[in-house]
């Protein structure tokens, strides 16, 4: 993938990227590199602390959003992001197991997934149950209701696999402000999967 320098670069909208994905405008591609593709190497590289691994799971990534819009439109203040983030973080997983050929994902990753799992659900089978199309509508809605801060630390947390000290570098705050968001999050989280019906 070419290197790209800052003046190079365009930003737009999410809604006008996904517009380009629904026209079958290859530009849409190159945009979400633009504006993501840092942000899905980080998903990646916390998984599979590989260049390379990450690289080649990046132009898979990009495929995958190209054969998934249409039919999907994702919506919504952060929709596209997670949208995007579920199927980079799915492709790197295979990645990992592929080369290791184990089912436990032994990174930085695994924490967060199980720190959320704590939150939704008691079984193995967490992974999936989050990943479904329902859940995942839930959590969206969860998030159009947080602060930008708070959106800003929950998907660097849950999404981007980000270790609490790197949130709070980012935030200019003490880790144990960012233990306590997170903690305050989880407990929102649970409390509007309750009221829409998902128990746990």
């Amino acid at each position: 993938m070419a290197t790209k320098t800052e003046t190079q670069k365009t930003i737009v909208a999410d809604e006008q990227i996904v517009e380009l994905y629904w026209e079958r405008n290859d530009k849409a591609i190159r945009l979400t590199d633009d504006k993501y593709g840092q942000f899905l190497y980080r998903i990646a590289y916390n998984i599979l602390q590989n260049r390379l691994d990450c690289e080649e799971c990046q132009n898979d990534t990009y495929l995958g959003i190209w054969n998934s819009i249409p039919p999907n439109r994702p919506v919504g203040p952060v929709g596209f992001s997670i949208f995007i983030s579920k199927i980079m973080r799915n492709i790197a997983i295979m990645k990992y197991r592929e080369k290791t050929r184990k089912k436990r994902i032994s990174s930085e990753m695994t924490v967060c997934i199980d720190n959320l799992k704590d939150t939704l659900q008691s079984n193995d089978s967490m992974e999936e149950e989050y990943l479904a199309e329902e859940l995942g509508k839930l959590i969206n809605d969860y998030l159009k209701k947080l602060t930008e801060r708070q959106q800003y630390v929950f998907v660097g947390r849950f999404y981007m696999g980000d270790k609490l000290e790197v949130i709070a570098e980012e935030l200019n705050v003490h880790v144990s402000t960012v233990h306590r968001e997170i903690e305050r999050l989880k407990k929102g989280l649970k409390s509007h999967l309750e009221r829409n019906g998902v128990y746990v």
